[in-house]
C-alpha cells in the first residue's frame, strides 16, 4: 500500500494517531470528523494514499459508497436520511490532501 509519512490520514490508517475507527477494512478506514457540522459526521478514507477523487479505481469508488451504508446504519441515519460529499480541490474545501468522503447526518440539512 503507498502511503506517506506526513499525512495525516495515512497516520490514521497506520494506526499511528489516537483516533477510534467506526469502520475498519482491508482497504478503508472511517471515523469522527474532528471538526463535525452534524450530530454525525464521520469521514471514510482509502488506506492508500489517494489525493484525489480523479484517481480513484471503480473498485475502491465503489467500495467508499458501500461503506456509506454501513456507518449510516451504524451511526442511526439509514432511515432519516444522509449526505455524502467527496470535494476536490481547495476552492471546494479540500484540506487533506487525501481523498476522502463525508457522511453527514443527524439533522435536516441544507444545500450545499
Amino acid at each position: 500500500m503507498a502511503q506517506k509519512d506526513d499525512c495525516p490520514f495515512c497516520q490514521i490508517a497506520r494506526g499511528e494517531m489516537d483516533t477510534e475507527l467506526l469502520l475498519d477494512e482491508e482497504n478503508l478506514v472511517a471515523f469522527e470528523d474532528l471538526d463535525p457540522q452534524a450530530p454525525v459526521h464521520v469521514l471514510i478514507i482509502p488506506r492508500d494514499h489517494v489525493t484525489s477523487d480523479t484517481d480513484l479505481s471503480p473498485e475502491m469508488l465503489k467500495q467508499l459508497i458501500d461503506a456509506t451504508q454501513t456507518i449510516a446504519q451504524n451511526q442511526g441515519v439509514a432511515e432519516s436520511g444522509y449526505a455524502t460529499r467527496i470535494n476536490h480541490g481547495e476552492d471546494a474545501g479540500q484540506e487533506v490532501e487525501h481523498v476522502h468522503l463525508h457522511v453527514v447526518g443527524g439533522r435536516e440539512l441544507g444545500f450545499p
